[in-house]
């Protein structure tokens, strides 16, 4: 039951969580009682536009994070001088400024990607060493803070009038107050996000305050139970292998709804709400002992982070090793947050195989922070046909990451997964290299069959509009002309303009596109939208950056490149033909 605490990361993430509690107790109770709930947070999410600018020109995120944080909270305490001004009122105000500035720098600066997201959620299973120093001058700041102001911070509280009639009118006090919440929210970042920074902020003192009055009380159980929900959180995190920025919002809101239950009831309701809180905990701590997933117990443990390289790597295998796949079907590789049960598996790993050219780029994180010592395997690096890329996260990509698209590139990884095998594990060497002559064998055939397929269509039909520019590699090999995409970017994560969508309708309709073609793993409303607007069909849909469940056309890497086939074929012929590649043996 407490194996988890046994494990590098979950240690590391304990210790964050313990750093963070004297900071989220102890201000959390400031932000109560002086009612600064809604801009705690907000502060996180304002800090939006410094994630992204650090992100962009690549220094650190949470330098940016904080700049942004001050700037905001100077901003609500200017506006807050003035008359008849409330907090809320102008924390609204000053947060649509931030996100409005944050939002374009992501989508038409910067194309910012996966690192903003991780820092927009968090995670408790990547924690470093700069995180908890950053965790330990919050609380810190946080003590100093409370002791040399706590009176102050107490009388405007709760009268402010007597406060100032009290010779308390100097606004620098409530202004280190605004500052030291913000620097504390952004401390917590990596740990639970700037979008759930209220269940360690607000949620542990609004559940206190219903049970004490007693300030000093008040204090010492708040940090108590921001350390009791976050740890809790973490362990039934790894347990259920879920997310541990929300498995702590869960218990932190279940823990404050039964105290508001426990204090409107009377006494026979509160021993039934008793009775259902045990029983649901009961429940929680039964389904996390029984929960986690059974792999082989032969050969040497193998990470893959894409579906694509998962599904290589379980035909290479077979049964002579255990591949745990990161990416789930129709999951954006763009946006990941790791799992408890990944980062356990790459810290046990023999052998980890990445994509490679920024599309997995989160995995050096997790693999720095597993605590094991796999050998990396770049497939990305390794293959002949190379595309150039487009700016993404900020950084020049010098290669598009989609290069499984052809099926060339996908020979030569098997190839690499191949040998990477047998070296880790000679005992398995015939199963992997019959597996992959086999494996080989289908891949030839794929790429004649696709070829013949749209051969059949003429040249000039083949004009190919995508959710986003996904299809180079399969473009080039095939002789497909691409005419435009809707988000104009090799990641998804970045957001097309009015001015982007505009000029893809005129061209759209200039070289008469007959199809717009959404992809599986996003939303099909703005292809649909375009395609209404051209007169285009948008009822054939591709499999981009995924493969589709298991119940799928695209459930494998050679199903889903014939199932890409077989829709652009009849997308680009509306309708009039379709393509038909058998399966081999």
């Amino acid at each position: 039951m407490l194996d988890p605490f046994q494990l590098e990361f979950v240690q590391r993430g304990v210790l964050e969580v313990l750093l963070l509690s004297l900071a989220a107790g102890l201000l959390g109770t400031w932000i109560v009682m002086r009612g600064l709930s809604f801009y705690a947070h907000a502060v996180g999410t304002a800090a939006f536009p410094g994630l992204v600018l650090a992100d962009g020109l690549g220094f650190s995120a949470p330098l940016g994070a904080f700049a942004a944080a001050l700037v905001f909270a100077f901003g609500v305490e200017r506006l807050a001088r003035r008359p008849r001004a409330g907090y809320d009122s102008l924390t609204a105000l000053v947060l649509v400024a931030a996100l409005a500035g944050g939002v374009i720098l992501a989508s038409d600066v910067f194309e910012s990607g996966g690192n903003v997201d991780s820092l927009l959620f968090g995670s408790l299973l990547l924690t470093g060493t700069r995180d908890l120093v950053l965790a330990g001058l919050a609380s810190a700041a946080a003590v100093a803070g409370t002791f040399v102001l706590g009176p102050r911070w107490l009388a405007r509280g709760f009268d402010p009038a007597s406060a100032r009639a009290l010779g308390l009118r100097s606004g620098l006090p409530d202004a280190v107050l605004l500052v030291l919440v913000a620097f504390a929210v952004v401390a917590s970042l990596t740990a639970i996000g700037a979008l759930l920074a209220t269940a360690l902020f607000v949620v542990p003192a609004a559940t206190v305050r219903l049970w004490t009055q007693r300030l000093v009380v008040w204090h010492l159980a708040s940090v108590a139970l921001v350390a009791i929900l976050g740890i809790a959180g973490l362990w039934l995190s790894v347990e259920l292998n879920t997310p541990p920025g929300p498995t702590v919002a869960v218990l932190g809101g279940a823990s404050f709804a039964l105290s508001v239950l426990w204090h409107a009831s009377g006494d026979v309701l509160r021993r039934r709400v008793a009775l259902a809180g045990m029983a649901a905990l009961l429940a929680l701590v039964l389904a996390a002992c029984g929960s986690g997933s059974s792999q082989g117990d032969t050969g040497p443990r193998v990470v893959a982070t894409t579906t694509q390289i998962g599904d290589w790597t379980r035909a290479v295998a077979g049964d002579a090793a255990r591949v745990h796949q990161i990416l789930q079907p129709n999951s954006d590789p763009h946006d990941y947050e790791p799992r408890p049960g990944d980062v356990e598996a790459v810290a046990g790993a023999k052998l980890v195989f990445l994509n490679g050219d920024h599309l997995d780029a989160w995995m050096g994180t997790v693999i720095s922070n597993a605590g094991g010592s796999p050998d990396v395997v770049d497939l990305g690096s390794k293959v002949p046909v190379r595309m150039a890329g487009e700016s993404e996260g900020g950084e020049a990509s010098r290669y598009d990451p989609h290069w499984w698209h052809d099926p060339r590139n996908a020979e030569a990884a098997v190839k690499v997964i191949r040998d990477a095998l047998v070296e880790a594990n000679p005992a398995g060497a015939a199963t992997y290299r019959a597996n992959a002559a086999a494996y080989l064998r289908r891949l030839r055939a794929l790429d004649a069959g696709i070829r013949r397929c749209l051969a059949r269509v003429p040249e000039s039909e083949r004009k190919l509009v995508s959710d986003h520019d996904a299809f180079g590699y399969f473009a080039r090999r095939y002789g497909i002309q691409v005419v435009g995409a809707v988000i104009p970017s090799q990641t998804t994560q970045a957001q097309a303009s009015a001015g982007d969508i505009a000029a893809l309708v005129r061209l759209i309709r200039r070289v008469r596109v007959r199809a717009v073609f959404p992809e599986t793993s996003l939303s099909p409303k703005l292809a649909q939208q375009i395609a209404r607007e051209t007169g285009a069909r948008a009822d054939y849909t591709l499999y981009g950056d995924t493969l589709g469940p298991s119940d799928s056309a695209g459930a494998t890497y050679l199903s889903m490149e014939r199932a890409n086939a077989d829709e652009m074929t009849r997308g680009f012929t509306g309708g009039a033909l379709g393509c038909r590649i058998g399966a081999p043996a």
